[in-house]
């Protein structure tokens, strides 16, 4: 019963994301179409076969029963549906083909041009209502680093304080797992290890695993300070007290809060723990509880020097472009060590199953904030598919037009068409792939 909540809860969430960037995509198409008056035969979230809708003027507005996507139906326009029965008549004064090119140009790319605005306006929103909070990257003195994570697979020590990514210093640590810096052509971190400057460069065959399992994280550079104490604890009877900084546990040192946890956790029998307390060493001894627990709490966000940011609307918007722009050039740069070889397509290339896993945790890990973050990288993400030089898809009719832009003349509809049925049965195929390669991942 609980996989099935959980189904049913992972497509909710993905439909709902899907429905948000389906409609903003084809909003775009219909009103760039609407501007320079063509009609408009349909919009559809969904393709066919019609399930409902309503006819307003020459508009069927409707629900297609395949959820996958949605579409925007122009008059005079050879599109998905391969309808070239028009052709044989003259063009009309409100068909696609018989306005300038530079307006179905237009037309064209609104979809994508729409996509990459939704994105602004998602990333703006959330800077504009919940501000942003960020660590200093100077206020995070080391990371520990456990020998089997990715983050010594990648050359990271205990101890090391990074100060910068890609050979540049960065002010925080958010800084260091942007996107565009992550999918950089060569991902490289400068970090201060026994007093002297080094720099660890990532290999690329980590890059996929990084983005499934995490790689730094704040958690692993907390102190070994205790925050506060469980009323009735172990630790509280022994006579531990908020501000303790932990120094060794059973004769073992510790500076980390991570390595009190595993130390405890790998424990048996009572435990014997050395404290400094305003520069004053104290033993105690206590015994965990059943679940191995003393009862004691993690350091806060003011272990480190934390900034909180709020902005009006001018600033949220830049917020939203930065965002957005720094989105947009990972993704191409994620795409750019796919085709070269870099990096797995296999690993990394995902469809409508990974896309709906990686929504659903985007919105478990981080609530509505998670979501909308994620409906806004998958904003991007669509953008840049429907602007490849697909036929069937926006940069393939793109293509089209800026040949006859550049030529003078149209394509002929037989070539066109012939182009269009390979380009559908190459989603197609693409489809599947992806389709097949993400049950083939969760099956492990």
């Amino acid at each position: 019963m609980e996989w099935i909540v959980s189904l049913l809860s992972t497509l909710g969430i993905f439909a709902g994301a899907l429905l948000i960037l389906v409609f903003f995509h084809e909003l775009g198409h219909f009103l760039a179409a609407k501007l320079f008056g063509m009609r408009v035969e349909r919009f559809s979230l969904g393709f066919p076969p019609r399930i409902f809708g309503i006819k307003k003027g020459d508009t069927d507005y409707c629900i297609g029963a395949t959820p996958l996507g949605g579409y925007v139906k122009i008059s005079g326009m050879i599109d998905e549906s391969m309808d070239t029965d028009y052709l044989e008549e003259e063009a009309k004064p409100w068909e696609f083909r018989s306005k300038p090119v530079w307006q179905r140009i237009v037309v064209i790319t609104a979809g994508v041009i729409f996509n990459m605005i939704l994105a602004v306006l998602i990333y703006g929103g959330l800077a504009l209502n919940n501000g942003e909070t960020k660590v200093k990257l100077d206020s995070v003195e080391s990371i520990y680093v456990a020998d089997s994570s990715l983050a010594a697979q990648a050359g990271f020590r205990t101890g090391d304080k990074i100060v910068g990514v890609n050979g540049k210093d960065v002010p925080y640590f958010q800084d260091l797992l942007a996107p565009n810096e992550m999918m950089a052509s060569s991902l490289s971190y400068t970090v201060i290890r026994d007093g002297n400057q080094s720099t660890v460069h990532v290999a690329d065959s980590l890059i996929s695993k990084i983005g499934k399992q995490g790689f730094l994280s704040l958690y692993n550079a907390l102190p070994s300070k205790i925050s506060d104490i469980v009323e009735g604890s172990p630790a509280e009877k022994a006579g531990l007290q908020a501000g303790d900084v932990i120094t060794k546990i059973n004769g073992q040192p510790v500076n980390y809060w991570v390595q009190v946890v595993q130390v405890i956790q790998a424990s048996e029998g009572s435990l014997s723990l050395t404290v400094n307390r305003s520069g004053i060493s104290k033993q105690f001894t206590l015994s965990p509880n059943e679940n191995k627990k003393i009862g004691i709490y993690q350091p806060t966000e003011e272990a480190f020097d934390v900034k909180q940011f709020s902005y009006g609307l001018g600033d949220s918007f830049n917020v939203g472009m930065q965002k957005t722009k720094g989105t947009l050039t990972g993704i191409i740069q994620g795409f750019g060590k796919m085709f070269s070889g870099d990096i797995s397509v296999r690993d990394n290339l995902g469809g409508p199953v990974a896309i709906a896993n990686v929504t659903k945790q985007a919105t478990d890990a981080g609530g509505w904030i998670g979501f909308w973050n994620i409906t806004a990288f998958l904003s991007v993400t669509l953008a840049i598919m429907n602007i490849l030089p697909i036929p069937v898809l926006d940069g393939g009719h793109l293509m089209f037009l800026i040949y006859e832009g550049i030529t003078r003349r149209e394509p002929s509809p037989k070539v066109r068409m012939v182009l269009q049925q390979i380009g559908f049965l190459l989603i197609i195929a693409l489809f599947i792939f992806v389709t097949f390669n993400d049950i083939l991942r969760q099956f492990g």
